[in-house]
């Protein structure tokens, strides 16, 4: 019955459906833990045969999944953020609908030659993120100790800079997806006044999952025949497992053994993703 199910029902191989559900767990598992969940199932899904483009819009529409459980987990950060989300919202709100109809409106060549480049920046964004993080705390510490003078209730607490910036993180995100939640966590670590890294963490998620949505939506009503339906409900189920255990196992797993499993995983996504440019496919 699996065997027909993977081969027939589906049009994928056992082994493949196996292998984009392991994918879809330890990305919804990454994104709990440090995000970049899409450098693992983004190329697992190029790996087994589906285009770049359809795999870059399944994979969005799955994954939102486990932007809603790790939104639920932060429900009472994002209560005590209320001053500061709505106008996030809009930021990564416009910023999703540009970058979604930019994937969408642009020829599947453009993202062919672009994705092995997003990869490469993506990857960036993971190895760099320890020492992003030194700088974020470092930052929160000299605003704890008084160093940094900052009002309890500021009355601007979005400056200019913090809304563009998370516009264009929603631009990068709408598009592509991947380590968006990273490049967030850094510029909400720096330019977000008040709150602590917790927060930050809470408001990243939610504006990953704003961003994720849009997108979805955006495909939805304009990109419908690029959607696989196979790889939404694969990734959706089982990255929503992942992101409800994904606080239990992050505590017991390092957070560099996953980081390593990322760049493996989005190293061998980028190489599959050159040859096929190479041979003209």
């Amino acid at each position: 019955m699996i065997g027909v199910l993977g081969a027939d029902v589906l049009g994928l191989e056992l082994w493949q459906v196996l292998l984009v559900l392991l994918a879809g767990f330890w990305a919804g598992t990454i994104n709990s833990v440090i995000g970049s969940g899409t450098l693992v199932t983004f190329p697992t899904l190029v790996a087994v045969g589906f285009p770049p483009v359809t795999a870059q819009i399944s994979n969005a529409m799955g994954l939102v999944a486990a932007g809603f459980s790790g939104v639920f987990g932060y429900r009472r950060e994002l209560k005590e953020s209320g001053a500061v989300l709505p106008v996030l919202t809009v930021a990564s709100l416009l910023g999703g609908v540009l970058g979604a109809f930019l994937l969408i409106l642009l020829p599947a060549e453009v993202f062919g030659v672009a994705a092995p480049v997003l990869i490469v920046v993506a990857l960036a964004f993971v190895v760099l993120q320890p020492r992003l993080q030194v700088w974020v705390r470092r930052r929160s510490a000299a605003r704890e100790d008084g160093v940094v003078d900052v009002p309890a209730r500021p009355s601007r607490p979005v400056s200019p800079v913090l809304w563009v910036l998370v516009f264009l993180a929603g631009v990068y995100g709408g598009y592509f997806v991947a380590a968006q939640g990273v490049l967030l966590m850094g510029i909400l670590g720096v330019f977000l006044v008040g709150g602590t890294l917790v927060h930050a963490n809470a408001i990243k998620t939610w504006l990953s999952l704003v961003v994720n949505l849009v997108a979805a939506t955006s495909y939805l009503l304009f990109a419908f025949d690029r959607i696989d339906w196979t790889a939404v409900l694969l990734i959706a189920a089982s990255s929503m497992v992942g992101g409800l255990v994904g606080a239990r196992i992050g505590r017991r797993i390092s957070p560099t053994v996953l980081r390593i499993v990322i760049v493996v995983v989005g190293l061998a996504g980028l190489v599959s993703m050159v040859l096929r440019l190479v041979d003209g496919g």
